[in-house]
């Protein structure tokens, strides 16, 4: 692939009527340059990520990473964790499976692992799990689905398992919430983003990315059965939090 496709220009030319935001061929080729340029501290939070799971992996468990995307993460933690732990990665793009299977293939992935395509919204299967992984998914998951989503997590986590999830979220206050939107479209505006861009992906991502407060995140994860919830991460509207199953 030449390297020009693989940058983020999704948003560059003028879209007469952008639709919904969609994770399909185009985005999964440009979508490391994306997170790393629309994601302040993404590879800080991707390292922190992978800290937190090397002290929760267990032998002969499942890591699941729900919204693999590209399979960065398992790429960063295929390293330090047994070899005996079976690594899943979710999606609900067919084009990014096919991207992160390269990737794996490219990092000469050997230890066990599958890729599956499903939708975060039905039934999907998590169980032996003493690390599940959300990074920047739950904020696409409808609101009515997110509770059952995190119950199911809850529940296919080994006791002492967790859930580690990096989220794109409101603030408590909307005055607050109003400062930390202008300063996150400053963070792409020094990071080459056009005007254009930046409104046309703002209206091609208004009905699909719905974040919550932080606060509401951490009552669902406590009604999942989470006793206790930590963040590690905050930068304005973006944050990184750690829940843990007695």
């Amino acid at each position: 692939m030449d390297k020009k496709d693989s940058l983020d220009n999704v948003f560059k030319e003028e879209i007469k009527k952008p639709s919904d935001f969609k994770f399909g061929a185009t985005v999964a080729n440009a979508f490391d340059d994306m997170v790393e340029r629309s994601v302040p501290f993404y590879n800080e939070i991707q390292r922190m990520i992978i800290e937190l799971a090397i002290e929760h992996a267990l032998p002969n468990t499942n890591v699941i990473d729900l919204g693999c995307s590209t399979g960065t993460t398992m790429i960063g933690l295929n390293p330090y964790v047994a070899e005996n732990i079976k690594f899943i990665g979710v999606d609900d793009s067919a084009e990014m499976l096919k991207k992160c299977d390269v990737k794996l293939k490219q990092a000469d992935f050997k230890r066990n692992y599958e890729l599956v395509q499903a939708d975060l919204h039905e039934d999907i299967k998590i169980e032996n799990a003493s690390v599940v992984i959300l990074c920047l998914t739950l904020q696409f998951v409808r609101p009515i689905f997110r509770e059952k989503l995190l119950k199911r997590i809850y529940n296919g986590l080994v006791p002492g398992g967790v859930l580690i999830i990096s989220e794109k979220i409101l603030a408590e206050d909307s005055l607050f919430n109003r400062n930390f939107i202008k300063y996150y479209y400053d963070y792409k505006r020094r990071n080459n983003y056009s005007e254009m861009e930046i409104s046309q992906k703002r209206e091609a991502l208004e009905n699909v990315l719905i974040p919550y407060k932080l606060s509401e995140n951490f009552k669902m994860l406590k009604e999942a059965g989470f006793p206790h919830t930590e963040t590690f991460f905050k930068w304005y509207n973006f944050t990184g939090f750690i829940a843990v199953k007695n």
